[in-house]
């Protein structure tokens, strides 16, 4: 059990949180630490299934999609009925896509080349067939990119500018509130994938005045795999129709009617059948968050991921991250030798981290880390490398980590 000190009182939460009693869990930028209420959300769950069968629908579970939603809001500065759940972010962005028209004058959508992958994935094979061009913004450095940069690269061809808020590989932070800005100068939309953001950083999309944001419970958040979120601005969100639909976006889904008629709202921005179990699993995890405190968490993220550089940099470790704190999101990567075999040493250990081919092993303290966490990570390293234990790993790959 770990004591809160008057220095650290966000250590009060640790022990909501089983696995930090027995690994020095440092990956929360990849999956947040389970909340020992999990288990009991989804076996409760599992009884109304099976004491209430097909009546659950009506007794709550069609509803999951906007009252998780409700649970998450607060996170992002956004109000009651205005973010709904969907299964991933891909699927968010690619409603966000299928909801625009792109004629010849006004047909780019902007992106970046350290956007994360699978949301590239889907708007380079989408947008060409709805009459979209993809212009990315390259990176000089593989960190950031400087936000003039950014902001040349929008103009009145712009549509759409649908960037990461912070960038996965080295956590910078784009200036979300100047893109923005630039964009509705030009009369584009600015859609925000926060996976990265939301849950270490402040978020709040009303003072952004951002259109779309969408992020996801997994990783800061600490809610698990495969509930995501979508907020749409209240200015645009009954303008548009979304050509990647389903029935929980239909006016009146159990009419049964074959004709589309959009529900007004954030419910038009909604897919198919809502993936129930991730919905009881990822309520709890926001919750924490909230109570811990959006400021408290990045007070404390800031000073431990400065101390995460400084100790790289004492060892000559390259580090992929910003240097600037207020650039830095909740991450930082650093290349060390051997590193991918470097970083099978440490989750053999039970010091969970991971690592990224270009960036190195990535390092994500959280509100519920400790400093001497902090310490530890840099110490096993060495002793890994000095004993070259590393050599055991060699010519291994895992699949995620």
């Amino acid at each position: 059990m770990t004591v809160p000190s008057a220095s650290d009182p966000l250590l009060a939460l640790r022990d909501e949180f089983p696995i930090l009693a027995r690994s020095t869990y440092l990956v929360s930028n990849s999956l947040g630490a389970m909340p020992r209420a999990v288990p009991e959300r989804l076996a409760e769950y599992a009884r109304q299934w099976g004491e209430r069968g097909v009546r659950a629908w009506a007794e709550g579970w069609w509803r999951m999609p906007e009252t998780v939603g409700d649970v998450v809001a607060p996170l992002l500065g956004a109000s009651a009925g205005e973010v709904v759940m969907v299964p991933t972010v891909t699927q968010a962005m690619s409603t966000v896509l299928s909801a625009l028209d792109f004629p010849a004058a006004r047909n780019r959508v902007v992106m970046t080349a350290l956007d994360f992958p699978s949301v590239r994935y889907a708007y380079d094979a989408l947008a060409p067939r709805l009459g979209a061009e993809i212009v990315v913004v390259p990176s000089v450095d593989g960190i950031g990119i400087a936000t003039e940069r950014m902001l040349a690269a929008i103009d009145e061809r712009t549509r759409l500018v649908a960037i990461s808020h912070v960038f996965f590989k080295s956590a910078f932070i784009n200036d979300a509130a100047a893109i923005i800005r630039r964009a509705h100068e030009v009369g584009a939309l600015v859609a925000l994938d926060a996976y990265h953001s939301v849950g270490v950083i402040p978020v709040d999309v009303h003072a952004l005045g951002v259109d779309f944001l969408a992020g996801g419970v997994l990783k800061w958040l600490c809610g698990g795999p495969g509930g995501c979120f979508l907020y749409v601005a209240p200015g645009v969100r009954d303008q548009l129709e979304p050509a990647f639909t389903g029935w929980q976006a239909h006016r009146a889904p159990f009419a049964f009617d074959p004709a589309m008629q959009y529900a007004d709202g954030i419910w038009r921005w909604l897919g198919g059948t809502p993936a129930v179990p991730a919905l009881f699993a990822g309520i709890e995890g926001p919750r924490l968050v909230h109570a811990a405190g959006m400021d408290a968490v990045r007070a404390k993220s800031v000073r431990q991921t400065a101390r995460l550089v400084a100790l790289a940099d004492a060892r000559g470790w390259r580090v992929h991250a910003p240097r600037d704190p207020a650039a830095r999101g909740g991450t930082v990567a650093f290349d060390v030798p051997h590193g991918a075999e470097v970083a099978q040493a440490l989750l053999a250990d039970d010091v969970v981290i991971d690592f990224r081919p270009g960036a190195g092993i990535r390092v994500a303290p959280h509100f519920y880390t400790t400093d001497a966490e902090v310490e530890k990570v840099a110490e096993a390293i060495d002793e890994i490398l000095a004993t070259e234990r590393w050599r055991r790993y060699e010519g291994q790959r895992r699949t995620v980590t």
